[in-house]
């Protein structure tokens, strides 16, 4: 009996994520990956380039069903969770939030703000950054993608290499990228 329960009590922990993201005092998931900053745009794009990674936005909100699903079935993923952590400086925004975000272009903004004044309408909403930005810009000017909701373990997996091999700068959209991986 005792091995029974010793040996079901493992696979038990075998099948849950090894490192599953906690819920924060405002009601949002935090995983290991992302970064706590002063939410300036321009000094975390600084700080992600010393590090040799890209800058990535994910905008959030409180009781999100689809930002749960993407912290407890997308994000975990090793491959994923290993794309997060090396090669992504991940910055959390609320969507409803009152914490100052700095953009690009130097407005300093509550989140709730920011998001409004992008146009963003979905969470969550990931954005991804160029290591270069022009002076004066707006995040939603200068992303080189945005991904509006909650997609699968393989779409996201194939996002965040569309983004790290810059298939943005190519004639090969990511769409036809997603096809082609997809069938491979």
């Amino acid at each position: 009996m005792f091995t029974r329960l010793g040996a079901l009590a493992a696979m038990i922990c075998l099948a849950l994520p090894v490192s599953a993201a906690t819920m924060g005092d405002d009601g949002l998931h935090k995983a290991d990956w992302m970064h706590d900053t002063f939410k300036d745009l321009r000094e975390d794009l600084a700080e992600a380039n010393s590090e040799g990674k890209r800058l990535m936005v994910i905008i959030e909100q409180r009781g999100c069903i689809y930002c749960k699903k993407m912290h407890e079935e997308v994000f975990p993923v090793p491959e994923i969770e290993s794309l997060l952590t090396d090669r992504f400086f991940v910055v959390q925004l609320n969507m409803f939030g009152d914490v100052e975000v700095t953009d690009f272009d130097g407005a300093t903004l509550s989140e709730k703000e920011t998001i409004q004044r992008w146009g963003m309408l979905f969470t969550p909403t990931v954005m991804f950054f160029p290591e270069e930005v022009p002076e004066g810009a707006k995040a939603p000017q200068v992303a080189v993608a945005t991904m509006p909701g909650a997609f699968g373990k393989g779409t996201t997996f194939n996002m965040l290499n569309w983004v790290l091999e810059k298939g943005y700068e190519g004639d090969e959209p990511f769409q036809k990228y997603l096809q082609r991986k997809l069938a491979e």
